[in-house]
């Protein structure tokens, strides 16, 4: 199973949005993360459709997921992908019909994913994994970037991949050089990193070292 590293654009300088997209996808990392906050799910704002746009259009090769942090993600699949979001990851959590709503996104030729916030057991999304194409099990409560990582979520990363061995399974939320490995030794594939990162002056060298440790912890968990 291949690891995927995705920085996330929440901690993108938000004054040089396009740059810091190019930037990204000239570090070796494998796609890039748009976090969409609606002030209702989570207590902040960040994206919409034409953040998403704009990245398609600035590098049109780097693919991109859209994590939707919304209360009501139906009401905005269509426009999110015609925008551009080739995954499209909502919330288990939120307010919508989800059999519906993973069928629909499928239908619209993205991949789908559900999201687990750190409260939320996995029982909660088992009857829905056959449809998705991804899980993300969130490591931090969704809303800001820059938090710590909560530990107390690994062994539902571990539960996930007993699940569903051949199932994409992503971790958001507090992902450094350290974190990553204990993600990946649970049984993550996927890593979305922010703050580590965009604060980094190379970031293709933390894109390396990140997938280089999540690699080896991941082989070494054997899942």
């Amino acid at each position: 199973m291949r690891i995927q590293i995705l920085p996330s654009l929440l901690a993108a300088d938000q004054g040089a949005l396009a740059k810091d997209v190019s930037r990204a996808a000239s570090s070796g990392a494998d796609a890039l993360h748009l976090d969409v906050m609606d002030a209702h799910f989570v207590p902040n704002l960040s994206f919409g459709p034409a953040v998403v746009e704009m990245c398609r259009r600035v590098e049109p090769g780097f693919y991109r997921h859209v994590h939707l942090m919304m209360t009501r993600p139906d009401l905005y699949l269509e426009k999110f992908v015609s925008a551009g979001a080739q995954t499209v990851q909502v919330h288990i959590e939120a307010d919508c019909d989800l059999h519906a709503v993973l069928a629909r996104i499928r239908a619209l030729g993205a991949r789908a994913a559900l999201a687990v916030n750190p409260e939320t057991p996995i029982v909660r999304v088992m009857p829905y994994l056959d449809e998705c194409d991804e899980l993300l099990v969130m490591t931090v409560h969704p809303g800001y970037g820059g938090q710590a990582f909560i530990k107390e979520c690994l062994p539902k990363i571990a539960e996930a991949r007993a699940l569903r061995p051949q199932l994409d399974i992503m971790v958001d939320g507090g992902v450094n050089a350290e974190t990553g490995v204990l993600a990946a030794a649970a049984g993550a594939n996927q890593f979305v990193a922010g703050s580590h990162l965009f604060k980094m002056a190379d970031m293709a060298l933390g894109v390396a070292a990140l997938r280089d440790a999540c690699e080896k912890a991941f082989a070494g968990s054997h899942v």
